[in-house]
């Protein structure tokens, strides 16, 4: 019997069409570049950048999916690093030129023609797919690829995020936010030794969040959440990580003395920002959308944080988004593909 030559992906065909189902030859990877047989792919927020058309250039039809897990399957070129049969992880990185201003000073993140997973060029929603090898991340022993995907994204971005702060072993961090991102957020703040509150609607989330490690928990239905962090001795630093301006702008007075609210989820509102109240607390907010996967991984497989996931078939990719969307979802969605 011949090897495979025909693959089955999701892919959406233009801006605002649903997923579709199809079957497709398996790409070949050239120079610098490998084919992955994929395992598992999460779902994620950013896919409804692909999905609504909202990134200048993109072509279409497109296959979406930048938390991927697969084994390297073929080899473009030679290698001194990669190997047949390794498994590794694809994030929202997709790689970079090496050459522009940014590159040389090792900012590969910030590369002016770097390439995004599943948006400016075919992602994970497939049984196979092509990745360059500068943006391939090795997958820690013992890491189930099901639950270890969303960590190529949400962890990744989460993780980046707290280690790049400000804030030291002891100070008080604050999660607003505990969905697929603010799960993990919590769980790596308390290892990093940070005194960990949790800021969420309703209290139905409040036994896990402190399970999971948070010290304090803020229903911000209820509560202010600004003078409950101020309470607390104010927040040295506030992880935006759900998608909505109007609760971060309830948050942001809870910063304490040189504070700062690191954002790293997406929303088109405005935010409501008293300038005054940044300068006398030499306060500060930022964005955020970086971070290095190998970390994140082996920080992961170190320590025990793993996200909460619900797995569904490559087929069931649209009811998988639509629960991602509405927040159904406890906490990530992953598509399990093979293996």
């Amino acid at each position: 019997m011949g090897k495979q030559k025909t693959m089955k992906a999701m892919q959406i065909s233009s801006p605002g069409a649903d997923f579709q189902l199809v079957e497709i030859d398996i790409p070949q990877p050239g120079q610098d570049k490998v084919l992955i047989r994929v395992e598992a792919c999460g779902v994620c927020h950013g896919e409804s950048v692909l999905k609504d058309g909202r990134f200048p250039g993109i072509q279409y039809p497109r296959i979406p999916g930048h938390e991927v897990i697969g084994i390297i399957d073929k080899l473009g070129s030679e290698s001194h690093r990669w190997k047949i049969g390794d498994r590794v992880g694809v994030g929202w990185h997709g790689g970079h030129c090496h050459q522009c201003l940014p590159c040389r000073t090792g900012s590969f993140g910030a590369c002016e023609e770097s390439v995004v997973t599943g948006l400016t060029t075919d992602g994970g929603y497939a049984e196979y797919m092509v990745a360059r090898m500068e943006a391939l991340a090795p997958i820690p022993d013992g890491l189930d690829p099901v639950i270890a995907a969303p960590i190529l994204c949400a962890g990744r971005t989460t993780y980046g995020a707290l280690k790049q702060s400000s804030a030291k072993g002891g100070d008080l961090v604050a999660v607003q936010g505990f969905g697929g991102l603010g799960h993990l957020a919590v769980q790596y703040a308390k290892k990093m030794g940070f005194r960990t509150a949790v800021i969420s609607r309703g209290r139905d989330k409040e036994e896990l969040a402190l399970k999971l490690g948070a010290d304090h928990y803020i229903d911000s239905c209820s509560q202010d959440p600004a003078k409950e962090l101020t309470a607390l001795g104010g927040a040295k630093l506030i992880l935006a990580t759900a998608p909505c301006s109007e609760a971060m702008n309830q948050v942001i007075g809870g910063l304490g003395r040189r504070g700062e609210m690191i954002i790293v989820t997406f929303a088109n509102e405005p935010l409501m920002i008293s300038p005054a109240m940044l300068m006398r607390g030499e306060k500060s907010i930022s964005g955020w959308v970086g971070g290095n996967p190998d970390d994140a991984l082996r920080f992961s497989a170190l320590t025990g944080v793993m996200p909460m996931v619900e797995v569904f078939p490559l087929e069931d990719a649209s009811l998988a988004y639509e629960r991602m969307m509405t927040a159904k979802v406890r906490f990530r969605a992953v598509l399990k593909i093979s293996g």
